[in-house]
């Protein structure tokens, strides 16, 4: 009896992968969503891991047929991801990823609601505190995850920020100077009001590579009260007014592109103010 259509394609699938050429043990690792590739450098430093039973060494390549186990444990090697290992996510503030916020419709954490395909680990480019919310970018891919890591501080990034009253035209000039503590300067791109209720006020700022602890610091250099912050801007991701706090869309192959592309390909107009 002849074997169905679907067992051929998985036959010829999986002599394609066993033929697929071999790659660097960490970038395996790091694109099963195990670890960086600087965390597996140290795994195979310590000597947790094995490829068929010998101990790796650093530059080791492996091919899909190899057994590569660590601390004894067999690893299952996945293939590049596609656009679906990323997600854009409405974080609340104060929420953690493992636990479900107070104020949203969902009653079951992020984690346990990401498709199972996306597979074990989430990786985080560039959290925001965990005191502040907003637009979160999130990868399954740890290959994926460190691209995008590295183009984070070529991006252009908005932000609401409430502070208690309003800010003077000095405060104000101080916060378009950019400087941190550090001694470093951000890019900022424009600040503008963008409105309140009674003593509190909104300001939508937009600076280059900025991270949420960048611009807490920023205003409050300036003496200003900061109550919130919320990302509604990275890169070419917006944070849609139709997206609730708790929830997540997966990227679309398109998008994740655009946001892996080339610093020097990258549009750097400024996009709007987004969400208070």
């Amino acid at each position: 009896m002849p074997r169905p259509p679907r067992r051929r394609s998985g036959a010829r699938a999986a002599r394609t992968e066993r033929h697929a050429p071999p790659e660097r043990l960490q970038k395996v690792l790091a694109r099963a969503g195990l670890a960086s590739r600087r965390e597996a450098e140290g795994w195979i430093r310590a000597g947790r891991l094995t490829v068929n039973g010998e101990p790796a060494s650093l530059g080791m390549r492996v091919a899909a047929a190899d057994q590569v186990r660590l601390d004894g444990r067999l690893i299952r090697q996945r293939e590049p991801a596609s656009g679906g290992a990323a997600f854009l996510y409405h974080r609340s503030s104060g929420e953690r990823l493992d636990q479900a916020p107070d104020d949203a419709a969902e009653s079951v954490p992020l984690l346990e609601r990401l498709p199972r395909r996306a597979g074990r680990r989430v990786i985080v480019v560039s959290p925001m505190p965990r005191i502040d919310g907003g637009l979160e970018l999130l990868c399954t891919d740890g290959e994926c995850a460190a691209q995008l890591q590295r183009r984070v501080r070529h991006w252009p990034i908005a932000f609401s920020v409430r502070v208690l009253g309003e800010l003077t035209e000095a405060q104000l000039a101080g916060v378009l100077g950019g400087a941190l503590d550090s001694g470093a300067h951000l890019q900022v791109l424009g600040c503008e009001g963008a409105g309140g209720e009674g003593t509190n006020r909104w300001y939508a700022l937009r600076a280059r590579g900025a991270s949420g602890k960048d611009v807490r610091q920023l205003f409050e250099r300036q003496g200003a009260r900061v109550s919130r912050v919320l990302r509604t801007q990275l890169g070419t991701l917006q944070l849609e007014r139709a997206l609730p706090r708790g929830h997540f869309r997966a990227l679309a192959p398109q998008e994740l592109a655009r946001l892996l592309a080339p610093p020097e390909s990258e549009a750097a107009s400024d996009v709007g103010s987004g969400l208070p």
